[in-house]
């Protein structure tokens, strides 16, 4: 499947400023693992229920991305050579636009179709507000 453009959010895309997201040593480590195994990498969140709550990991450009959803950073990870694209979508965009998200990995194998299942870990957002000063940054 192609991916196709969504809405970029602003902020996220540069490193020297006010994000919106991030990833955690434990991500970032998973992350250079699955790149090596599956090529490119892409995230995408949705407001679904059960595991659609949760980041799933895809090979980039197998989930098709489209109006409905958000990018909300093209994350950079050290030892990976291309950014990977962090998309939500549209509706849980609006539910979450006030928070700062922060990728990481427990034990545990969810149920989705998300590259890290064969782990035995899985991908799971913590999260909390941003600052004023982040606001302000994201949102000017």
């Amino acid at each position: 499947m192609g991916g196709g453009e969504g809405h970029e959010a602003a902020g996220g895309a540069a490193p020297e400023g006010p994000s919106r997201i991030a990833l955690s040593a434990a991500a970032t480590e998973l992350l250079r693992l699955l790149h090596d195994q599956h090529g490119p990498l892409m995230f995408h969140q949705s407001g679904g229920c059960c595991d659609g709550s949760a980041p799933m990991c895809y090979q980039a450009g197998e989930l098709r991305t489209g109006a409905s959803d958000v990018l909300l950073a093209r994350l950079t990870v050290e030892g990976v050579p291309e950014p990977v694209g962090f998309w939500m979508s549209a509706d849980q965009f609006e539910r979450w636009r006030h928070t700062h998200l922060t990728v990481d990995v427990v034990p545990g194998r969810g149920s989705g179709f998300s590259l890290e299942a064969p782990e035995g870990v899985r991908f799971l957002i913590r999260s909390r507000l941003l600052t004023e000063e982040e606001r302000a940054g994201l949102d000017g």
